[in-house]
């Protein structure tokens, strides 16, 4: 059984994931999904922006007394994303990528673009 406090902190990354997907689409990026997961690594979402399939790690904090959204994105995390990216694009055929990353600190969204590469 999930507590009330992993219940709300789900609710809080939904929330995120739905504002930065809508912040994407208003910058012409188009949702191609949601939440993807394999053994060992999840990407939050993943979008076209033309011919560039785009994988996007979504990032919130509401303080930033451990260094914010951005000082999150480990090296450990970024592994789990492309190794996620890579079954996907194994799935569904390989094509133009890159890695993007939306950081939310309280009120604040920001969208990195090539974030980082696939070598991470």
């Amino acid at each position: 059984m999930q507590t009330k406090t992993n219940d709300t902190t789900v609710a809080r990354g939904r929330e995120a994931e739905t504002l930065a997907a809508t912040y994407l689409e208003g910058c012409g990026l188009r949702l191609v999904a949601r939440n993807f997961r394999v053994r060992g690594g999840e990407i939050d979402l993943i979008m076209r922006d033309r011919t560039t399939l785009v994988f996007v790690e979504v990032r919130q904090r509401s303080r930033s007394n451990f260094g914010g959204a951005g000082a999150s994105i480990t090296a450990a995390k970024r592994r789990r994303i492309v190794l996620a990216a890579r079954h996907w694009l194994a799935w569904r055929g390989d094509c133009a990528c890159r890695f993007d990353c939306v950081l939310i600190d309280g009120e604040r969204l920001e969208w990195l673009r090539d974030a980082f590469t696939g070598d991470a």
